[in-house]
């Protein structure tokens, strides 16, 4: 066993380079990395901590489950590890990992639950202001190693069902499994910079053709057509991660999709300010170290890749799962998501955890298992989004009147304290006076705002956010 980051320190020997050889050549020639393309450097100073690549003769993959380097046990908490120098928050790393992975495994894995099956596909949505936290530069680094990955489609970044079955046809494979015939399939991933470019919610056949095919079903996706007849398309499979705005989803979503709606279906993950500060992100990490680890983790995620079979989970994630599964749905429900709204989203929470396992347990082992630990990280994971899913969930479906006070609120919040006089002067604008009041007297009542009396005794009243984070 031998560390490549040491390696890279020094001049290697031509015994360690043809060890690195062999461990870092894909078989199908997809990844290959020559002995001598390898640069070594003698005045290396790792400015970050990232992950160690180490190679263990008991795996094929750099990052695996009992792995010494805690950030080196899974291939989610390696790609983590190597963002770092990003001012983004952990958790868009993370949920782009998850679409990566996914991503990788395609329909290829399942588990099968007789009348269904819950496969690997992820709808993710990243969620933040504008230039707040480089959502799209963070989607598009698993987006570029995905693409390198041998039979990986990616599919149109806008949305028309024409461009989708398009690319679902040029999509279409077969898993091959020992005494089974092939199966026929069209998998998908897409990352999409903007989500307004991807779908129009108000238009419903749209919607409702995404919102059927999370489910990832054994069953064709039809479509009628004047030229070419009925087109059909065999078990079709779509994975996305995309970027948006709590604005855009003020303005676009509408109310109708909360609920049982697409919204339960897809994994928000919102981000209201920068990590860290970052000015210079090449400054914090060694170029050639950067290019190592992406050379590692391209090179696990092809091993990914070749995964396909049925997942089983074992006597113990399923006691754990029935347990869950019986708290859940008998007083288990969140006092924060105690709204009618996320009871869609609450009835699938099942199904977000197993898909959510799979990614994990391909993450960081070949067996097609899942562990109790496996459901329990899931578990965890899906859970630590809900607190600020209430601050997405609130911006779709938004009447007029709450839209008018959520702008009062951030101002007010944006200033941090303002008089009431300058306030009204910033919105004369944009906002009635009636609504202006209105607004401003729901963003008291609800404890989102303070109002202090005018020290001199007139009516320009302090306003002080105070609705907290």
């Amino acid at each position: 066993m031998f560390n490549l980051r040491s390696m890279f320190r020094r001049k290697p020997s031509a015994e360690l380079l043809a060890e690195f050889k062999y461990i870092a050549e894909a078989s199908d020639g997809v990844i290959q990395i020559l002995a001598d393309q390898i640069r070594w450097r003698n005045d290396l100073a790792i400015k970050t901590k990232g992950p160690k690549l180490m190679h263990n003769t008991t795996s094929d993959r750099f990052f695996h489950e009992g792995h010494e380097d805690e950030d080196s046990r899974s291939w989610l908490k390696a790609y983590v590890a190597h963002e770092r120098n990003s001012e983004s928050p952990p958790a868009f790393h993370y949920w782009t990992a998850v679409f990566t992975v996914a991503g990788a495994l395609r329909r290829r894995v399942w588990i099968d639950q007789r009348r269904f099956q819950w496969t690997t596909n992820m709808y993710i949505v990243l969620v933040a202001p504008p230039g707040v936290a480089a959502k799209s530069t963070t989607m598009r680094v698993g987006l570029n190693l995905l693409q390198r990955v041998e039979n990986i489609r990616l599919g149109p970044q806008s949305m028309t069902w024409q461009a989708l079955f398009d690319a679902f046809i040029l999509a279409r494979d077969n898993l091959e499994l020992p005494g089974l015939d092939p199966i026929p399939m069209s998998c998908l991933s897409i990352g999409i910079g903007e989500l307004g470019t991807f779908m129009d919610p108000k238009n419903r056949e749209c919607m409702d053709m995404i919102t059927a095919l999370w489910d990832g079903q054994k069953e064709p996706l039809k479509r009628m057509t004047r030229k070419d007849g009925e087109l059909i398309i065999q078990n079709p499979w779509l994975n996305f991660i995309a970027c948006t705005t709590p604005a855009w989803l003020k303005e676009n979503f509408p109310e109708v999709q909360v609920g049982a709606g697409l919204t339960s279906r897809i994994i928000f993950v919102y981000g209201h300010e920068k990590a860290k500060y970052i000015a210079y992100p090449a400054q914090q990490v060694e170029d050639a170290d950067y290019k190592d680890e992406e050379t590692a983790l391209l090179h696990d995620l092809q091993k990914i890749a070749n995964l396909q079979g049925e997942y089983k989970l074992t006597r113990q994630a399923v006691e754990w799962g029935e347990w869950w599964y019986r708290h859940h749905f008998n007083g288990g429900k969140p006092a924060h998501l105690a709204s009618g709204r996320f009871d869609g989203y609450l009835s699938r929470k099942q199904t977000h955890i197993h898909k959510l396992a799979m990614v994990l347990a391909a993450s960081s082992r070949n067996e097609l298992t899942i562990t109790e630990e496996d459901l329990k990280e899931a578990e965890k994971q899906v859970s630590s989004l809900e607190r600020n899913m209430v601050r997405v969930f609130d911006s779709i479906g938004v009447a007029q009147g709450a839209r008018s006070a959520s702008e009062v609120v951030v101002l007010i919040k944006n200033h941090g304290q303002i008089s009431s006089k300058l306030l009204w002067q910033q919105l004369f604008n944009t906002m009635e006076e009636r609504v202006y009041v209105e607004s401003l007297k729901a963003a008291i009542n609800a404890g989102q705002v303070t109002r202090i009396k005018d020290p001199n005794g007139g009516t320009d009243d302090i306003l002080t956010y105070s609705g907290g984070k």
